[in-house]
């Protein structure tokens, strides 16, 4: 058995390259193999130096990766709220999705104190709103026609995700509208 001259691991005989690092050996392998009573002592293996370029590379990544990783979400206010308040109020709180502004009304007559209710009621306030709005869109012949009907869509899909966040017990702002100023 030899030793690599780079990594001081062991390798066998005639290898090319060592099995550990992966650097050429040849001057190890060319050498002819003395009888056992005159072979030298093999060579201690030398020291692993700190950082080697592989271990280097793995810091860089993970560093990199920890730079990537998502933050929170901004966005989800879940854990501002009581989660007795949750389960208590989760069904008022869906109503305000489904019924539009008759459950906006409900919402605020049924749970008045309750935090849980009140953030969904103004994130269902936001969407209702801004559903009007587009109502007004389809004031311009064909090309307004369309264009609102492709963001009420939009509304009633956000409508949909935001009914089903809540059924999970969750707290977040519904996307696209979270970046209207009013209602905050």
């Amino acid at each position: 058995m030899a030793f690599c001259t780079k990594c001081g691991a062991q390798f066998p005989d005639g290898s090319a390259f060592c099995t550990s690092c992966g650097a050429p050996v040849a001057a190890a392998a060319a050498a002819p193999e003395q009888p056992a009573a005159q072979q030298p002592a093999p060579e201690q293996p030398a020291p692993v130096q700190a950082p080697q370029p592989q271990y280097q590379q793995q810091q860089q990544y993970q560093q990199a990766y920890q730079q990537a990783a998502p933050a929170a979400d901004q966005f989800d206010h879940t854990s501002e709220f009581d989660p007795k308040d949750i389960s208590d109020n989760k069904v008022i709180a869906m109503a305000t999705y489904l019924l539009g502004f008759i459950g906006i009304i409900i919402a605020l007559i049924a749970s008045r104190e309750s935090r849980y209710a009140a953030f969904h009621v103004r994130q269902s306030l936001k969407l209702q709103v801004t559903e009007a709005l587009c109502l007004f869109m389809m004031i311009i012949p064909f090309l307004g026609w369309l264009a609102a009907g492709v963001c009420i869509a939009i509304i009633e899909v956000l409508n949909i995700i935001a009914f089903f966040q809540v059924c999970g017990g969750k707290a977040k702002e519904p996307a696209i509208i979270r970046s209207f100023p009013f209602m905050k």
